[in-house]
């Protein structure tokens, strides 16, 4: 397996993405724009693994693994990261239990939050892959 730092997770709750508002300080990449459940790899841990767990950490959610639909390797400037998307039905919203990291979260059409002024620039591509591979419309 190639060595990465961190993943992130475009999880989808029906038609709409979980998207978290990051914090708004000063000390932290891209304060108070738009993310995705992800982060740093803690350990070991697999590329799944570390998407799995920072998106139960961060949303209260447990996605299972069989939901990832989508995988790639993105370069970083500290290391390599994987980018993942799963669907998971409209309903799951109702289960989220918004961790204490952010400013809070919220459903989002892809195409909404593509066009965001404070969305993450590179998710926003990534995203975009995504879409593009998988025959998805934004």
């Amino acid at each position: 397996m190639t060595a990465f730092v961190g993943a992130k997770l475009a999880l989808f709750a029906g038609p709409e993405l979980v998207v978290i508002e990051r914090d708004d300080i000063p000390t932290i990449d891209w304060p108070g724009f738009l993310d995705f459940p992800g982060g740093g790899r803690e350990g070991c841990e697999s590329p799944v693994a570390c998407a799995l767990r920072e998106t139960h950490e961060e949303l209260g959610l447990k996605v299972p693994e069989t939901e990832l639909v989508w995988q790639r390797l993105y370069p970083h400037p500290l290391g390599q990261v994987w980018f993942f998307a799963a669907h998971l039905e409209a309903r799951v919203a109702q289960d989220i239990r918004f961790g204490d990291e952010g400013l809070g979260w919220r459903l989002m059409t892809p195409a909404a939050y593509m066009a965001h002024p404070r969305a993450t620039p590179q998710f926003r591509s990534r995203l975009q892959d995504y879409l593009r591979e998988s025959g998805r419309t934004p």
